[in-house]
């Protein structure tokens, strides 16, 4: 008797389980199918039109198989595209890492009286649209803009920004910095705030000055956010596109050439003068990859900071 009853009751409980997961998924779905709709439909149609010769203009599409992917790996425009991308994350992440880090910092512990008027100011950049932001610096890094004028009032010699290879990346660079250090500084300042008082009590009583407080005490405990927000960085910087494309438009010779505008050339003007949208989509597809092989290292590596983070905390 006792088990027949157990067993009803299991029963029970597995009827009410299936119940639950079908509203579960009853409530997903419209999150999946708009998902589907929105997001896998174009990856998909983006791979099938990789596998074509085809302007985007026209209904004369010949299927060619991989032969886009072949020539994308012997183009040394996209390989350049490529370089320039990954200089650009090299040049903007870590300074963006360490300047918003710092400035959240100096708002949290130092200057608290103003925080909210400071924490609007470094961020109205960001609300910016960053087309805008991009004519605007253009002219003041041109040959007659802001910066040189103001080198000529100490007596010193101009330089064509944006119009010299060796400057015009590294400007762009500073630039996107500029426009972003507020999201980050944002984000470090909702990890300061998570750390208790308590630790900020514990480590002044027992003498730590401010930099020991924060690089022994702080800094351990908001570097697995840190991961999560270097992620983030990254995966910013490797979308950079419309702050190129109104600065520079890639030039001068490629020299700020980078995989979105690469792939945006491409598919509305190739080298001839004609759009090959098949050519760019296998770009895009490419370069989707790498964003998400870069994607997962970053999750590996912010998996293997909290772990040693969470080992630190038991020691």
């Amino acid at each position: 008797m006792g088990y027949a009853k157990a067993g009803k009751k299991s029963e029970l409980q597995k009827r009410r389980q299936r119940r639950i997961n079908l509203w579960c998924w009853l409530f997903l779905a419209p999150a999946v199918v708009l998902y589907a709709l929105f997001q896998g439909y174009p990856i998909f149609m983006g791979f099938f039109y990789s596998l074509l010769d085809w302007s985007g203009l026209s209904s004369n599409a010949v299927l060619v198989g991989l032969d886009n992917y072949r020539e994308l790996l012997k183009d040394p425009l996209f390989f350049n595209a490529i370089k320039n991308t990954f200089l650009y994350i090299l040049m903007t992440v870590p300074l963006l890492l360490t300047l918003s880090l710092g400035l959240a910092y100096l708002f949290n512990s130092i200057l608290k009286k103003c925080v909210t008027l400071y924490r609007t100011v470094f961020f109205l950049p960001v609300i910016t649209t960053t087309s805008i932001v991009g004519i605007i610096m253009m002219f003041i890094f041109g040959g007659t803009g802001a910066v040189n004028q103001l080198l000529a009032f100490f007596g010193v010699e101009g330089v064509n920004w944006l119009g010299n290879k060796d400057t015009a990346l590294l400007v762009v660079a500073l630039v996107g910095c500029w426009k972003d250090v507020g999201t980050y500084m944002i984000y470090w300042l909702a990890a300061l705030q998570s750390v208790p008082q308590d630790v900020y009590e514990a480590a002044r009583i027992d003498g730590a000055g401010k930099w020991k407080t924060f690089s022994r005490v702080v800094f351990p405990i908001i570097l697995p956010i840190g991961g999560v927000i270097a992620t983030l960085c990254v995966i910013s910087s490797l979308k950079v596109f419309d702050l190129v494309q109104t600065m520079t438009n890639g030039g001068p010779f490629y020299a700020t050439d980078v995989a979105a505008t690469f792939v945006y050339r491409t598919a509305y003007a190739g080298s001839n003068g004609m759009p090959r949208l098949g050519y760019a989509s296998a770009a895009a597809i490419v370069f989707g990859l790498i964003v998400i092989v870069i994607g997962v290292s970053g999750n590996l590596v912010k998996s293997g900071i909290q772990k040693r983070a969470k080992a630190e905390n038991k020691g």
